[in-house]
């Protein structure tokens, strides 16, 4: 059940068969609809989530009423609002399910204990916030420093797999220009 994490903390650290044991008597598998929320901007995050399977969208509505998408994830991926989780404070986003999605999610106050009884577990989630950060510099110099059909084409070759599983106004809204720009570079004519 709980398989995919584990295997997935254990490329970066070692857990031993008791500290396993203790993990996973904490987590419980949650399944998320298509198009059903997780957060909604207004709400404290107190949970983050390790996609199973699946796919989920980090989104905020900008000031023309349009969702303007920040983040995906998929297997494997963590997915918060980690401003919200760490401060306690109101969320200026939504996270949304895209797909069918299984995940498993841990509440602050469950992962704040079993940071205390497992402290390997810190550089664990240390080393998966700095991958998500990195990855958040390099979207931002991409959308800083790309053309729009060159974010396209680069997004295409290094992330084939969201481009087939993801709608495509939520692709357009992650790069930044409008689903009608979108169609235009899929048919070639830009």
């Amino acid at each position: 059940m709980f398989t995919a994490l584990f295997q997935h903390i254990e490329k970066f650290i070692p857990l031993e068969p008791s500290e396993i044991d203790t993990l996973e008597s904490c987590l419980s598998l949650s399944y998320i609809k298509k198009k059903d929320h997780v957060l909604k901007e207004g709400q404290v995050c107190d949970t983050m989530y390790f996609i199973v399977k699946g796919c989920m969208r980090q989104y905020i509505i900008n000031s023309r009423g349009s969702e303007q998408t920040l983040q995906f994830g998929i297997e494997n991926w963590w997915i918060t609002d980690y401003l919200s989780y760490h401060n306690h404070v109101p969320s200026h986003f939504y996270i949304q399910a895209v797909e069918n999605t299984e995940v498993i999610a841990i509440e602050k106050s469950v992962l704040e204990s079993l940071l205390v009884e497992i402290p390997k577990l810190e550089r664990y989630f240390r080393i998966v916030s700095q991958k998500s950060f990195g990855a958040a510099q390099m979207r931002i110099k991409f959308l800083f420093t790309m053309s729009a059909e060159e974010r396209y084409h680069h997004f295409n070759n290094f992330y084939p797999e969201f481009v087939q599983r993801v709608p495509q106004y939520m692709l357009a809204s992650y790069l930044d220009f409008s689903a009608e720009f979108m169609s235009k570079i899929r048919a070639g004519k830009i």
